[in-house]
């Protein structure tokens, strides 16, 4: 896979949002559940460094639920974009871009609430959001200067989902399937699968060593164009 940045964004690209010389460089990884966004995310983290890249995952941002029960939190339909507390993901993004640093919450998955501990994260020259839900939400995709979509087969997702459910969230099988059913799938097809109308660059087959290499292609053009101009 191989992509221009000069053809795609011109050489404004250099700067987010045209000539603004203050702000980070702000990109998002949207995909389905399971599509691969977040390995891709984090193997661009490692490349580049967390000294450079300041990673936000959305599903940190789960709204609270400690007012309900075990039992009621687990029937919330995290699928749908009022399960997140947009209005802090926006606000911590502007945060970074104004170089001042937030605290990320936690979200606890076993436990279907917001964890008390947070985050610290520092302002970077770039900004990297992830989520299935990033880039059909008009706040989130409407700040972004780069806007990926990791286009993967749902049985593959499936799997993925699965797993990690299990393993990393003490899930049970059923209780994924369910899941699925009811809210994962029926969503996707809603909001996320649409949303890909808006990306700037499609990645077929999940994991992609491809959109690592433009990514961090794009993030080091961008480090080397900023340098020249101080």
């Amino acid at each position: 896979m191989t992509f221009d940045l000069e053809t795609h964004f011109g050489h404004a690209a250099a700067w987010p949002h045209g000539e603004d010389h203050e702000h980070p460089l702000t990109i998002a990884i949207a995909g389905g559940s399971g599509s691969g966004k977040t390995t891709i995310a984090q193997s661009v983290v490692d490349i580049v460094g967390s000294e450079v890249v300041a990673r936000l995952p959305h599903d940190a941002y789960y709204r609270r639920q400690e007012h309900l029960s075990y039992e009621e939190r687990t029937k919330i339909n995290y699928d749908h974009p009022d399960s997140l507390e947009n209005e802090l993901f926006v606000e911590h993004i502007e945060t970074l871009r104004s170089r001042r640093a937030i605290e990320r919450p936690v979200y606890d998955f076993s436990n279907h609430t917001r964890a008390s501990e947070t985050v610290h994260v520092e302002p970077q020259p770039v900004i990297l959001v992830e989520g299935i839900l990033v880039l059909s939400e008009p706040e989130i995709r409407d700040r972004m200067d780069l806007r990926i979509y990791i286009d993967t087969d749902s049985d593959l997702r499936l799997m993925r989902r699965l797993q990690r459910d299990i393993v990393e969230r003490g899930r049970t099988v059923d209780s994924v399937l369910e899941q699925y059913e009811s809210t994962v799938r029926p969503m996707h097809l809603q909001f996320v699968e649409p949303s890909k109308r808006y990306a700037d660059i499609i990645v077929p087959e999940g994991y992609n060593p491809g959109v690592i290499g433009t990514v961090t292609a794009m993030i080091r053009h961008f480090l080397t164009e900023r340098s020249s101009t101080v």
